[in-house]
């Protein structure tokens, strides 16, 4: 009879030596077990059909796809984690590889408990409310003229090449460019397509489709150009201010002063959480007096809120906790809903048409160029009033870091969060209220 060995001391078992491993913040023995108790529920027909089963699937999947859009090369540094989210799970119901019980309790989590306008409403609420005021007032003011600059350059070059491509002005402008400027997903593209929806009367997944590939490819866009002014500026000095947006050094306050950064604190987490709903039923009150889709509402009923300075602090503060707990734990989990229920596989990938492609990368470039010059002109530094305008057509927060770290400039957060957040959040409310004035597009 063999003799077992015994084992060696202090070598650590399987367990212990996975446990360093994780996929997202889960030690990776712990998310095996749980992906192996959800794929079991699901097969055997037990997965609950509600927020409890649809929840352990999303967050489940959007780890792990975030975490392999972080690390894998090439998408890591292009926005990985937002297309892998989007476009796999879209894929897999596109062709029927799904569990369909899967599918069924991901649907009542995000259409029929509404979760989608529950993540809206956390998100939006905290993004407005937890900027410094002084960030939001005085940042604005110094960079409204390249961005809005940029963005009239963009528009206007983008319905150009629209144009040349068969495209029409309306269609270019609503289902393209808007995306593309409208500040990211889950700020932006989600709440943009339940508002055109709601007006237009159709699917909500027919126009998440159309505009989906453009915030994507205007992400990249940006990040490859940032990464090339970066370049730029090393070797012409002048142009370049090393971070330092104003020449004269005075945004040097503004660049050292961040959101509030205090231990999270559960009362406030709660009052935040209650004051991101009520925002959004106000904006269901207001919606058929007003015309204008509830989201779009909230939008311009927290930014009242943040520059009038009605809100004590410590209701700002907890809008923005709860906000940092929903965007750090389940923007991947929406983005997997968004990409399996809200994304048409076909669609999807039609989309990236020559024309398609020619008229985002086309939009990115004019509004980095505008930025540039206007900067120039204005005795800012051009390289960074470019990369802080270039941001207006990122990814939202996640597209901000992948702008800035292509570009080797974190030190102006605060200024990307004003062009994407702000800027954003502009579009998103200026197209919904054309499209309305309009009566539609085709």
């Amino acid at each position: 009879m063999t003799e077992i060995p015994a084992a060696i001391p202090g070598t650590p078992s399987a367990p212990a030596r996975l446990a360093p491993l994780r996929i997202g913040p889960l030690p990776l023995p712990i998310y095996i077990a749980l992906c192996a108790v959800t794929v079991l529920a699901a097969m055997s027909g037990r997965l609950p059909n509600d927020v409890i089963g649809g929840l352990s699937v999303l967050m489940l999947t959007g780890f792990l796809l975030g975490e392999l859009g972080a690390r894998l090369p090439v998408l890591r540094h292009i926005g990985g984690t937002a297309i892998l989210c989007l476009f796999v799970p879209a894929a897999l119901v596109g062709t029927g590889v799904a569990d369909p019980a899967m599918v069924k309790a991901v649907t009542t989590t995000f259409k029929t408990a509404n979760f989608q306008y529950f993540y809206i409403a956390c998100l939006v609420a905290g993004s407005i409310l937890g900027m410094p005021h002084r960030v939001l007032v005085q940042g604005f003011l110094r960079m409204f003229v390249p961005l809005l600059g940029g963005t009239l350059a963009a528009l206007g070059t983008g319905i150009c090449v629209g144009l040349a491509f068969g495209y029409g002005p309306a269609h270019t402008f609503f289902f393209i460019l808007v995306p593309i400027l409208g500040g990211g997903l889950g700020e932006g593209v989600l709440p943009l397509s339940a508002g055109y929806a709601e007006i237009l009367g159709r699917p909500q997944a027919d126009l998440m489709g159309m505009m989906v590939p453009a915030a994507l490819l205007g992400n990249v866009a940006a990040i490859i150009g940032c990464g090339l002014l970066n370049r730029f500026g090393q070797r012409n000095p002048r142009y370049n201010g090393n971070g330092m947006l104003v020449r004269s050094g005075a945004d040097q306050d503004l660049l050292a002063e961040r959101a509030p950064d205090r231990p999270i604190e559960l009362r406030l987490m709660g009052a935040g959480l209650l004051l991101a709903c009520g925002l959004f039923i106000l904006g269901t009150q207001l919606a058929p007096l007003t015309g204008i889709p509830a989201p779009i509402l909230m939008i311009v009923g927290s930014a009242l809120l943040k520059l009038t300075r009605i809100l004590p602090a410590e209701m700002e503060l907890g809008a923005y906790q709860i906000n940092r707990f929903m965007s750090t734990n389940l923007t991947f989990a929406i983005l997997v809903a968004m990409g399996a229920l809200l994304v048409s596989w076909p669609q999807l990938v039609g989309a990236f048409t020559v024309g398609y492609v020619a008229i985002c990368t086309a939009t990115v470039a004019a509004m980095i160029a505008t930025g540039f010059f206007i900067g120039h002109k204005m005795r800012m530094y051009a390289v960074e009033a470019a990369i802080v305008t270039a941001c207006h057509s990122g990814l939202g927060g996640t597209g901000d870091v992948a702008i800035l770290s292509a570009s080797d400039r974190m030190g102006l957060m605060p200024f990307a969060q004003i062009s994407t957040r702000i800027g954003g959040a502009a579009m998103v409310v200026i197209a919904t209220v054309l499209l309305r004035a309009l009566g539609g597009v085709s």
